[in-house]
């Protein structure tokens, strides 16, 4: 994914929010004005993403990020993170040792919003849809090592795993896990447009202009029954095409706070001329960023030339010229911040050296300069992607054994093509779908894996299941130290940084700091007007 929870406890000295009291005990909760949240994600419907909001087919993090608020998952990511806890179900746990058969029971009185009954059989339904479906988008790998469902009355669900894995608990709490009616989502096809039914929070209504959603009204969920508090009864998500824009509304009143993608120059202006009125909050995160490889492409398709880009790249450049204190170089596909990471690509190529780079290139008898075209996306994860491809073109060409463009796309345009293989190198991110190293890896090297990719590594596929065994997680992390170590040595995909992330809202907002956790998930029923 593109894409989705650190424990908060382990990362409270990340935080650091400048919270201004306002002399009101007021928790928001009994309603008032819609607090207004701005956004640069895009959500459009085209001939390439027909069903940009159903959950077997939305993997990324701002279709999440919508249906977070609206479809329910039998567990959730708990406020301040760590291991999931029930939202739908009343209690859901292994019922063997091998963590291959997983039982939950429904909450009592559990409903739809529109009062309908959710039963077990919807709950099977909605996870059997996804795996039917089975889109392009990645997203049934996240389910696809359930065997077989079985439903026990109308309150009891349990899923036989083909293979253990102590992850699962994870994957039910996200949005691919979503519960949906069968009588407003069809088995096998997907739902189009931009319609969302569920039990979850709130309700939602879109506003549109052509292919795209304009806004997206949030309205408390009446018969919502969950773990979940909320604070507010309405929200509205507002998009906007570019970060300056969205600054500009926040300035003026028009928002009360704006999230992802603020651009890296707006939180260096804060953090140093903060404007009054406007509170700028810094928040743990766990969002990467990375090129990838069509591995079969000819420019890329000998491991010498995509070694000798990693001998290349000045990671240190790009994050300070770039992206300054909010992103940190990144040897790994797992941050740093997460157990079992280690820095696999500095122990193998060091500090940028050209000298390593044109060895592996004439040892391998590629003929220089090798031309290539990096792809990256115009609009999804800010502003300074253009920037950091700039920079990625011009330490490459310095070098005098590459020939590099570069070529930027929208997302609606950029995801299919890069889905279909039409690129040899591109970018992208990663906002974890939960925060465990599998979830780092298994994405991009496993079977039916998000980026689409034709990488095959047999000892990964191996170490893949094995590390999911464990149900504590750090007696995995020699099998992720060796995954880690191949994609070094392989180079399907190259790290570049991993990046904190800000809120920046009016004062009279509060919850603000609960609103994102680590992987950049909204969590819109924290928010409130006043001060607790």
């Amino acid at each position: 994914m593109n894409r989705k929870t650190l424990v908060l406890s382990a990362v409270v000295g990340l935080l650091a929010p400048v919270l201004v009291a306002c002399g009101s005990t007021d928790s928001g909760s009994d309603g008032g004005d819609a607090i207004v949240v701005g956004t640069t994600d895009q959500f459009v419907a085209g001939a390439d993403a027909p069903a940009p909001l159903d959950p077997a087919y939305a993997y990324d993090t701002g279709a999440w990020n919508v249906l977070r608020q609206t479809l329910q998952t039998l567990m959730h990511a708990p406020r301040g993170g760590g291991e999931p806890v029930p939202d739908a179900a009343e209690s859901c746990i292994f019922t063997d040792n091998a963590s291959e058969s997983y039982r939950c029971k429904l909450r009592s009185g559990l409903t739809f919003a529109d009062g309908t009954p959710v039963t077990a059989q919807d709950v099977k339904f909605s996870v059997q849809r996804v795996l039917d479906i089975d889109a392009d988008n990645g997203t049934a790998a996240l389910l696809s090592n359930i065997d077989t469902i079985e439903t026990k009355g109308e309150d009891e669900i349990i899923f036989h795993l083909a293979t253990p894995d102590a992850t699962f608990p994870y994957k039910l709490s996200t949005p691919v896990a979503g519960i949906v009616s069968k009588e407003k989502y069809e088995g096998k096809k997907l739902r189009e447009g931009f319609q969302v039914d569920g039990s979850g929070p709130y309700t939602m209504k879109t506003e549109t202009e052509g292919d795209h959603i304009s806004q997206v009204v949030f309205s408390k969920n009446p018969n919502y029954k969950g773990d979940l508090k909320l604070h507010n009864d309405k929200i509205v998500l507002r998009t906007f095409t570019d970060a300056a824009s969205m600054g500009n509304a926040l300035e003026a009143g028009d928002i009360d706070l704006m999230t992802r993608a603020m651009s890296p120059e707006q939180i260096r202006n804060l953090l140093e001329n903060p404007k009054e009125g406007i509170e700028l909050t810094e928040m743990p995160g766990l969002e990467i960023r990375y090129l990838a490889f069509n591995t079969t492409a000819p420019a890329v398709k000998d491991k010498a030339v995509r070694q000798a880009i990693a001998s290349l790249v000045d990671r240190g450049q790009i994050t300070q010229e770039v992206y300054g204190a909010t992103a940190e170089p990144l040897y790994s596909l797992i941050p740093s911040s997460i157990s079992a990471h280690t820095n696999s690509f500095f122990n193998k190529y060091g500090e940028p050296s050209r000298a390593n780079a044109a060895s592996l290139l004439s040892n391998a008898g590629i003929n220089t300069p090798v031309k290539l075209t990096l792809h990256y996306t115009t609009d999804h994860y800010g502003e300074g992607t253009a920037k950091e491809f700039e920079a990625l073109r011009d330490q490459l060409n310095a070098s005098k054994l590459f020939d590099v463009k570069i070529e930027g796309a929208e997302w609606s345009k950029f995801r299919p093509a890069q889905k279909r293989g039409d690129y040899a190198v591109y970018g992208l991110g990663w906002f974890p779908d939960f925060p465990d190293p599998d979830n780092y890896t298994a994405p991009f090297l496993d079977k039916g894996n998000f980026l689409n990719s034709p990488y095959v590594s047999d000892k990964a596929l191996e170490l893949i299941p094995q590390s999911r065994r464990e149900a504590d997680r750090t007696a995995a992390s020699p099998a992720f130290k060796q995954i880690q170590d191949i994609v070094a040595n392989d180079v399907p995909v190259l790290p570049l940084w991993q990046g904190k992330q800000y809120v920046a809202a009016r004062e009279n907002v509060s919850g603000v700091e609960w609103a994102l956790n680590s992987s950049s998930d909204l969590q819109l029923w924290e928010l409130f007007r006043g001060t607790a």
